[in-house]
């Protein structure tokens, strides 16, 4: 064979060193990566307790410490070369059934660092320590140790310096490892893990190890914080080959990011695509877009049906029929929120008492010259200008407490809207039964001797439902009920859309949706874009109950509309119904007719500003009562705020 020609280099074989460099790129990008490779060792050596701690974010320093098996002075050898290990005993690559198989890990963070293992094993006298620094392989020797296995990573990448610079700041290093340790403990409950370490929120993440009854729920809890148990619902189910278990979070107790996402597939936590479309899927009609769930699901199924070997970090999986796991996963995820209803989470109370509480303004030492020495009767009442008049106080305490109990004693009879006349009629059903509820102008103020002795009524009978009864409309778009230990207060426009949204979808899936045939049929001229779209879809838009037809260009002809639709205009449906079709797109057409019909039952639900009888509030919330998801709107947002007694008595300092 001829010389190579000058110039050109010839085929050689790396450097054993720089071959495991090179692969340490792959298996070991950060800190986080060494962290995850020595816990997933530890779980599958049987640990029932994993101590990490790190410095400078791992770069100095990481050391991992577990009760498990240990492994013998002829273990310790051959773990640090490639592709070595226990973990493959009949060389199955379609049957894995652990966290590590391929062998890389110890091999390649001691190529990029100083890597110290001292392990022993239960019944033997002492243990044994072996160390790597930058590649180079040290002898086995004995050691004093405890049971199990000690692991010390010291200098990472400094084999490697070009590496470092690539590395995040320590704290965001640090906050890497935390959120690797908190996966790790999603999957194993039964496991103790702590994390110590400078600079990060991180450092001192205590998960003791759970067991027995609700052990799941008790770690989920502990890592996706106390709110999670009271505002999510568990979920199981079987199908064909696959079992499914988890806990999902309520559709209004979300996140802005995917970070409280957790899957585990056969005690494996990834974070794969196809499961995260599924979620996706299944919170689309009951989340916004740009919020994501709380969730941990675990999928258990033969490991001969899941590909775990498709990516060197081992967080990807993927399913020889992932048609069947998705369809699993949404099934499971409706189920479970079906069940719950219309449950609202629980921090939306919260988060409304935190924005009713008023901020604490320091009060000066001394008051301004220019500031008044006692505030005008006008802030605490709404006399009227025939209302008799009383001297002005004189400033002093006293005088102010008791102006200002008057006023407040007489406000709640004479405020009304402006330019409205004191309501005369009789009293509505549901409306201030066993109370004064007819109003003929100003009350004087009753003597001592005069006071009627309080009866306090009876508790009307709709009350004891959920969401109570209606006592008042607020601004022609709130509506107050009253229930058995507390209030709500129901939007009214986005409650009635979600429930105009699930009549339709029942409707549909129940043989069609009833549609009203327009006595003349009314032309609609859109962008002629528009039109083409609508005329394309119309065979689909039929099945929605929506019968249309191409009228020349730029128009459409509305034959039909769906029944709970009629009356409302049909050029801001149809051009909504545009919208939605151009936004789904790329959807499967089940969801592009989910997201047309959330638009399109926009357009027929009682919109604010509307003015409501009693009978017709009582009605909505009994409504929402029988309605699945009715705690949300189509787009996400809260239908309803649910305080408690105790809350409202906490805001005006009464507990």
């Amino acid at each position: 064979m001829a010389n190579p020609s000058p110039g050109r280099p010839s085929v050689r074989r790396l450097d054993p060193v720089l071959v495991d460099r090179i692969a340490a790129g792959e298996v070991v990008e950060r800190p986080a990566s060494a962290v995850k490779e020595l816990v997933e060792n530890a779980v599958d050596a049987g640990a029932s307790s994993i101590a990490v701690t790190i410095a400078a974010g791992g770069r100095k320093l990481i050391r991992v410490v577990d009760d498990g098996g240990g492994m013998s002075a002829e273990d310790l050898a051959l773990a640090v070369e490639r592709h070595a290990t226990s973990k493959l005993p009949d060389g199955d690559l379609e049957r894995i059934d652990t966290l590590g198989f391929r062998g890389e890990a110890l091999p390649s963070i001691g190529a990029v660092a100083r890597l110290a293992i001292t392990s022993r094993v239960p019944g033997t006298d002492n243990g044994h320590v072996i160390v790597v620094d930058a590649g180079e392989k040290g002898p086995v020797r004995p050691a004093a140790a405890q049971t199990g296995t000690r692991i010390e990573v010291t200098d990472l990448f400094a084999a490697t310096p070009a590496r470092l610079k690539f590395l995040k700041s320590d704290r965001a290093e640090a906050t890497a490892v935390g959120e690797i340790l908190r996966r790790l403990a999603v999957a194993h409950p039964q496991i103790r893990f702590t994390l110590t370490g400078e600079g990060s929120s991180s450092a001192g993440l205590v998960f003791p190890a759970e067991t027995g009854p609700g052990s799941w729920l008790r770690r989920l809890v502990a890592v996706l914080g106390p709110d999670f148990g009271q505002n999510s619902a568990p979920l199981s189910l079987e199908r064909e080959a696959f079992a499914l278990d988890g806990h999902v979070g309520l559709p209004t107790f979300h996140r802005a990011a995917a970070t409280h996402v957790h899957f585990v597939v056969n005690g494996r936590p990834v974070r794969d695509r196809l499961l995260l479309s599924a979620v996706r899927g299944a919170y689309a009609d009951v989340m916004a877009s740009d919020r994501h769930p709380v969730l941990a699901l675990a999928l258990t199924c033969d490991p001969a049906l899941v590909d775990v070997n498709v990516h060197p970090a081992k967080t990807e999986v993927r399913f020889r029929d992932p048609g069947l796991v998705r369809g699993l996963i949404v099934s499971a995820i409706h189920e479970a929120l079906r069940r719950e209803g219309g449950r609202s989470s629980a921090t939306v109370a919260a988060r409304t008492l935190e924005s009713l509480r008023p901020a604490v303004t320091p009060v000066p030492a001394q008051a301004p010259a220019s500031m008044p020495q006692r505030p005008p009767a006008s802030l605490f009442s709404r006399r009227d200008e025939t209302a008799p008049s009383r001297p002005a106080g004189s400033g002093r305490p006293e005088d102010f407490a008791r102006d200002f109990g008057r006023d407040a004693a007489l406000a709640p009879w004479q405020a009304r809207e402006p330019d409205q006349a004191a309501y005369e009629g009789p009293p509505a059903e549901g409306f201030g039964e066993g109370r004064q509820a007819h109003f003929s102008g100003d009350l004087a103020l009753p003597s001592a001797d005069q006071r009627a002795p309080a009866v306090e009524a009876p508790p009307h009978p709709a009350e004891q439902h959920p969401l109570g009864a209606a006592r008042a409309q607020l601004h022609e778009t709130y509506i107050v009920a009253q229930t058995r230990d507390g209030i709500v207060i129901v939007d009214q426009h986005a409650a009635h859309e979600r429930l105009v949204y699930e009549r339709l979808k029942r409707e549909r899936a129940g043989g069609g949706i009833a549609r009203q045939i327009l006595l003349i049929p009314e032309v609609v001229e859109l962008d002629p874009v528009e039109a083409d779209r609508l005329a394309d879809a119309a065979d689909s838009l039929q099945d929605l109950g929506l019968v249309l037809e191409a009228f020349g260009h730029g128009a459409v002809l509305v034959r039909e509309v769906p029944s709970a639709l009629a009356g409302g205009s049909l050029r801001a449906l149809l051009t909504d119904v545009v919208d939605a079709l151009v936004e789904g797109g790329a959807d499967p057409l089940a969801r592009r007719l989910d997201a047309v019909l959330s638009r399109m039952s926009c357009h027929g639900s009682i919109r604010a500003g509307r003015r409501l009888r009693p009978e017709e509030m009582n009605a909505l919330l009994r409504e929402m009562e029988a309605t699945p998801f009715s705690g949300q709107c189509n787009h996400g947002r809260p239908t309803y705020v649910e305080l408690k007694l105790s809350d409202v008595e906490r805001l005006f300092g009464r507990r």
